[in-house]
């Protein structure tokens, strides 16, 4: 699971996408992969958690159906899949162009002769069979299979992995610091910004974070193998953490070892950077790990995929098709196909570039709800019959709960003695549950108003302007004060096998980043990001709301009500005319 994690991650940003990052941020691409770290280890931490809670296949779509419902889930489980199909057409892609720069262009030329085609500046200019080609291969390998895919992924991760010592042992031996310090008539010339280990600013350093956050994106795909875990409850928090760990010293080692051999003006492959110094046999080591990297990563990418469609599908909110699984191999073949060949299709008539910019605002969106999940479920009540989350059910407050809001009344409720727990409640109660619920939202939405203030206002609080200053900081403060009286509310105390710390504060940060890096996101990602979710709701309300089982139990629960309220105004009758 650990190497599944790794082998998801670590790929076409170390041989790709490195010098490209590195020639918009300048050396100061370490502390972006840094930050972006940090935020991927937030979330990290909260996927940790619900690993703990929810053993089962289906990442954060399972776990915000655990705790904030239906449609929650399916705007989440909706984003996923556009994460991972996305996700393996990028890899797919990044393949390709790959293995085209090796060859001399040689394929990219027979496809622009034999297939071409023309959709827009959004498109390739031909239909990429080579892309095509290796997501079709890999994903009728999945429907063999997870042991024999996953020790396929295990074996190229490890040659991976061991490509990245090799780059940093190697590497810093040809390390030259002057490459940190370029002067800023140099950096004019090649269109360097400012020169420096910060050419481009703080601004510029915030929008390397939201474009090196890609980087770390795959991880989650450890949560979508629960049920195919031994030990889920200790083996996903554990592997989680480790393959983020693995990744973050890949990165910050290759992106630190690459500004030193190379000026970031000059973005090239890594292969090439080694090239340049004369070591060509540690370009063609590197080349082979390159290629061993892309596919693990690729692997990791298309292997959840299918997951989430099968746990969506279970639910009855996609096609219920989705999840028939096959008898001996235990994969949902029909899933898994149509999703592969989608996601190879995407990578064939898109650019690159394109479709790394379109993966990003799902994710970071599943991470910001899984991290909000994390803290309801710790300041929530335990129901008696469903305050077991492992059993899959959602945890609501009764009907007797709901009356007795009414009865506190809203003074009553939101006054400071009640605020700040002042009575020590240790245990969650109906009234600490309920001012926890909407603490977590007023806290949430400044935190949106604090992101906006830092996104739109960089430029004048770095110049001092008082306006600015005054804004941001009477956010904060607001933020600060709902902050303290979510953490005097009574937590939980029930043990897990692996707790997110410091709770409040770890989860709100990390909320914190998602959205911040999400504000930092193109425009055109945003109206790309409004089409997909058009779609799915049209799926959700023409199909999934119907045909849902949560829907089912309403519909069996009503009916049961009306046989016993029809068996019980019957009984009146006889009793009116026996006594008549």
């Amino acid at each position: 699971m650990t190497a599944l994690g790794i082998g998801s991650t670590l790929g076409l940003g170390i041989y790709v996408l490195i010098g490209e990052e590195a020639f918009k941020t300048g050396p100061s691409i370490i502390i972006a992969f840094l930050l972006a770290g940090i935020a991927s280890l937030f979330a990290g931490l909260c996927y940790a958690e619900f690993g703990a809670r929810v053993p089962r296949a289906g990442s954060a779509y399972v776990y915000s159906y655990v705790t904030v419902g239906e449609f929650i889930a399916f705007i989440i489980g909706w984003n996923l899949v556009l994460e991972y199909a996305i996700g393996t057409s990028s890899v797919a892609k990044g393949y390709s162009v790959y293995l085209d720069s090796l060859l001399n262009n040689a394929t990219r030329h027979f496809c622009e002769e034999n297939f071409p085609i023309s959709l827009g500046d959004n498109f390739s200019n031909y239909f990429d069979i080579v892309s095509f080609a290796i997501t079709m291969f890999l994903t009728v390998m999945l429907c063999f299979g997870v042991r024999e895919s996953t020790a396929f992924n295990s074996i190229f991760t490890i040659f991976n992995v061991s490509i990245v010592i090799f780059v940093t042992i190697i590497g810093s031996q040809y390390a030259d610091i002057s490459n940190w310090t370029v002067n800023a008539t140099i950096a004019h010339e090649h269109n360097g910004g400012e020169g420096g280990f910060l050419p481009h600013g703080f601004a510029g350093l915030l929008a390397a974070s939201a474009s090196c956050f890609y980087f770390f994106i795959g991880f989650d795909v450890v949560a979508t193998s629960g049920e195919e875990a031994k030990n889920p409850s200790r083996n996903l928090p554990l592997a989680i953490i480790m393959s983020l760990t693995v990744v973050f010293l890949a990165y910050c080692s290759v992106s630190t070892v690459q500004t030193l051999m190379q000026p970031y003006y000059e973005p090239l492959i890594l292969p090439e950077v080694f090239a340049n110094k004369g070591i060509y046999y540690a370009k063609w080591i590197i080349v082979v790990g390159g290629l061993a990297g892309l596919s693990s990563s690729l692997i990791g990418a298309i292997y959840p995929l299918p997951r989430v469609l099968y746990s969506m599908a279970v639910d009855g909110l996609v096609f219920r098709f989705l999840s028939k699984v096959h008898e001996k191999t235990r994969v949902p073949v029909i899933g898994t196909l149509i999703s592969g060949f989608l996601a190879g299709l995407i990578s064939a008539v898109f650019n690159l570039r394109e479709l790394a910019d379109m993966m990003s605002i799902g994710t970071l969106l599943a991470y910001t709800l899984v991290a909000l999940s994390v803290i309801i479920l710790r300041y929530r009540k335990e129901s008696n019959d469903s305050g077991n989350v492992g059993t899959y059910t959602t945890n609501t407050l009764s009907e007797e709960d709901l009356l007795d809001e009414e009865r506190i009344g809203f003074y009553s409720l939101y006054s400071f003695r009640n605020l700040l727990n002042q009575e020590n409640a240790a245990t969650p109660t109906t009234k600490s549950s309920y001012i926890s619920s909407r603490l977590i939202l007023i806290l949430t939405l400044n935190i949106i108003l604090f992101d906006a203030s830092i996104n739109f206002q960089l430029d004048k609080l770095q110049n001092k302007e008082p306006i600015a200053i005054l804004l941001t900081s009477f956010i904060l403060l607001f933020a600060i004060f709902f902050f303290v009286c979510l953490s005097r509310q009574p937590m939980n105390t029930k043990k897990l096998s692996f707790e997110v710390p410091f709770v409040p504060l770890i989860p709100m940060l990390s909320v914190t980043c998602n959205i911040l890096l999400m504000f930092n996101l193109s425009g055109m990602t945003w109206v790309r990001f409004a089409v997909w979710m058009t779609l799915g709701f049209l799926i959700y309300f023409f199909y999934g709301i119907k045909n849902s089982s949560e829907n089912s139990e309403r519909v069996s629960f009503l009916s049961n009500n009306r046989k016993a309220s029809h068996t019980m105004e019957q009984g009146i009758v006889n009793n009116s005319m026996t006594a008549y």
